[in-house]
């Protein structure tokens, strides 16, 4: 009866917590079926009467409890049986690792949010008519035309730059500076402005009698926005004064080391090539720094300058020149002429010849500085159109925020796809942002596309060459990089504004525009970077749907934008990508199926990067944060167009592998921040380690009391001391 009992009270009431323990203190947090046991000493303990002996009753409680166990499992179990007959299974996902040797694990499914869902809609784009201003690159003219130049220049532009024409801006631009008149020269990116300057410069100077010296000091400045734009002009000036060994070039830079800038100061230096801020350091500074001798002021990418605060730093080297020397020849290059620079002409240039060759503003116009505002009235006007090469095509991909990074990694598949020997490059918005999508394509990326090609798929990212390059790297590396990008035939360059302006790097097919530029000027010059002197090129252009009035914003400068579809560019994600597209066939619904199945399957591949450790996940935050910081920069002009609360934190977060958006993200990153600025006390054991075993031994022979100066520090001291007739004070009494 003991037992029918017992079942029916189950059945009754599932939870059993009714077992007999003579102890609950030692069964306290122990697990009885679903219920945790909990002592409960305040009742006390319970006793049993039984008729029976204490043996005869332990044994009841024994096969009583067995009984009730027994009974309680099979309960359990049908229950989960009704429970699987009422819901339909669900079955694991399963996807390949990358690094899998071709075996698919089963893993479990991580609550992800579905790309392809909850996106704003696309919008249609009607492509505007839009006259684009033109410009004559080469003309038919040769450098041995020009009868003042010495033949030791022409041949080394023939035999070491091989250059026998000379561009519509060289031609134009060297006459005019051969006769010592100052000059605003405006043209587009790629169009040889250097050479414009150096060669006249190179010619002026090798033609000095007697001969130019190096202890002369500098004869001639240039000064550029960005370190690599100087390392880029001081190897192009020495390959013009190859035939001329007795100039000297010399290049001052941030990052370098000071002392060695000056004692190359102190050597001598002719055509001086540096940044601004150093060069006001040097000022400041350095006391055999001369500019008595100086006749040529050059300013390159004069609007660049101003952009990056250095209008102050410009004042300070002109006020130095100025009391120096008054009598040089000043000569301002853009690409683009804006109020700033118009501002700076009138302040540097004496009665300037203005030097264009856009189709409206071809001349060579000579105008007085006295009267800036009424001779400028058409360079303003043609100030808000730009000159685009015409072999650049370009274009533009409307995404939704959750798909950014998905895309781009697609698009950089597909092109590889295409071309083995491919140089990229792709803007973004801050330093931050470059790091974490460094680190992400070098490690995710290369994994995903390699364990693709164990598949037999045409994808080459685990042998392409990913770099970076960002004001925040030191110089050195900074260096390297800019040099291995110039001398290698593929790679893919992730960079900021740093890399925008007037720098050559060689063979750049693609310039992708991750985040929208500040204005069309820095647009104008990012894809500038591509369809250089002649060649062919492409830009990209990124945008989200809130986004698309930009392409308007273009069009009004005269830049005119094709679009490329989303679909597209994902659908280098599949294998037959290149048969498709050869054939010109479009996307049916099946394949579009498969494309988001891939780009779903990259997605997760990413983001179990990210939150695979504390340090990738902090690194996406930063870089979340940072991209935040810069979208809320955009000129009043544009925030109709680029404004923060028109962001989907969630979706922007997704496009940097986080799953959700991050709660407090400035007090996460400045509370990890703090944790790592916090050097480990060293633990008195621990000293001494890391010596070497004599100095261990050394260490351990030294007095307690000893102050661990040494004996040379007291010696240098009494020396001292005895110098200055300093003598210890006897005691009081």
């Amino acid at each position: 009866m003991a037992e029918e009992s017992i079942m029916i009270n189950i059945t009754s009431e599932p939870r059993i917590n009714t077992f007999v323990k003579r102890n609950p203190k030692n069964y306290e947090g122990k697990t009885f079926g679903n219920t945790p046991h909990r002592a409960q000493p305040n009742r006390g303990k319970r006793q049993f009467q039984d008729s029976r002996s204490g043996s005869s009753s332990a044994k009841s409680t024994k096969q009583s409890t067995s009984a009730v166990r027994k009974i309680h499992s099979n309960v359990e179990k049908e229950r989960q049986n009704e429970q699987v007959s009422s819901v339909a299974p669900k079955k694991r996902k399963v996807m390949e690792q990358p690094g899998d040797k071709g075996e698919p694990k089963t893993m479990d499914p991580i609550k992800t949010s579905s790309l392809f869902r909850n996106n704003p809609e696309i919008p249609a784009i009607h492509k505007q008519a839009v006259k684009t201003l033109r410009e004559s690159i080469f003309t038919t003219n040769h450098f041995h035309d020009l009868d003042e130049l010495h033949p030791h220049l022409i041949s080394t532009l023939n035999n070491v730059l091989k250059l026998s024409h000379m561009t519509s801006i060289q031609k134009q631009a060297i006459p005019v500076l051969l006769e010592g008149k100052d000059a605003l020269m405006q043209s587009q990116t790629g169009s040889g402005k250097t050479l414009a300057f150096g060669v006249p410069l190179v010619q002026s100077l090798q033609s000095i009698q007697p001969k130019i010296k190096r202890t002369d000091g500098p004869y001639a400045i240039v000064i550029v926005p960005t370190r690599e734009l100087a390392l880029q002009s001081f190897a192009t000036v020495q390959k013009l004064i190859k035939p001329f060994m007795w100039i000297v070039p010399g290049v001052l830079m941030g990052g370098e080391k000071r002392k060695s800038e000056k004692a190359r100061v102190r050597k001598g230096i002719n055509i001086l090539i540096s940044t601004p801020g150093r060069l006001v350091d040097h000022i400041k500074n350095t006391k055999n720094i001369c500019f008595k001798r100086v006749q040529w002021l050059v300013i390159d990418e004069a609007d660049r300058l101003l952009d990056l605060g250095f209008e102050k730093d410009i004042a300070v080297i002109l006020n130095a020149l100025n009391a120096a020397n008054t009598k040089r020849q000043n000569i301002l290059l853009s690409a683009t002429l804006t109020d700033g620079v118009n501002r700076l002409a009138g302040i540097s240039l004496k009665d300037p010849v203005n030097i264009s060759i856009t189709e409206t503003n071809q001349c060579k116009t000579p105008f007085a500085t006295n009267e800036m505002k009424t001779e400028h009235k058409n360079i303003e006007k043609d100030s808000n159109s730009y000159s685009i090469p015409d072999q650049l095509q370009q274009f533009m991909v409307l995404i939704p925020s959750k798909l950014r990074l998905v895309t781009l990694s697609a698009f950089i598949l597909g092109k590889f796809k295409i071309e083995k020997k491919l140089k990229m490059i792709i803007f973004f918005s801050s330093c931050e942002s470059v790091e974490f999508h460094y680190h992400l394509f070098t490690n995710a990326f290369t994994q995903y596309s390699a364990s693709k090609e164990q598949k037999q798929l045409p994808f080459s990212a685990c042998k392409m060459l990913f770099l970076r390059l960002h004001g925040n790297m030191e110089q050195e590396a900074r260096k390297q990089t800019f040099l291995e990008f110039s001398q290698s035939n593929m790679g893919v360059l992730l960079c900021t504004d740093v890399a925008a302006r007037g720098l050559d790097l060689p063979e750049v097919t693609w310039i992708v525009q991750y985040n929208a530029p500040t204005s069309p000027a820095e647009y104008v010059h990012r894809v500038g970077r591509t369809a250089r002197i002649g060649t062919h090129g492409y830009g990209l252009l990124f945008l989200t749907p809130s986004e698309a009035e930009y392409a308007n914003t273009l069009a009004s400068h005269q830049i005119s934008v094709s679009e490329i579809k989303m679909d597209d560019i994902l659908s280098a994600l599949l294998i037959e990508h290149t048969q498709r597209k050869k054939s010109g066939k479009k996307l049916d619904g099946a394949i579009l199926q498969e494309v988001r199945e891939s780009a779903t399957a990259l997605q997760r591949v990413y983001e179990t990067f990210v939150h695979s450790t504390k340090e990738n996940l902090l690194q996406a935050k930063k870089a979340l944060q940072s991209s935040i910081r810069a979208y809320a920069t955009y000129p009043a002009n544009l925030k109709q167009i680029f404004h923060v609360k028109s962001l989907h934190l969630g979706h922007t977060a997704k496009s940097f592998g986080l799953r959700d958006a991050p709660q407090k993200l400035s007090v996460t990153i400045m509370a990890n921040q703090q944790k790592k600025n916090l050097k480990p006390k060293m633990k008195r054991s621990d000293l001494g380690t890391n010596l070497s075993a004599k100095a261990q031994v050394t260490l351990k022979l030294r007095s307690e009391y000893a102050s661990g100066l040494g004996e040379k520090f007291y010696k240098v001291k009494k020396k001292r001391n005895s110098l200055r007739g300093w003598r210890p004070q006897p005691e009081s009494s």
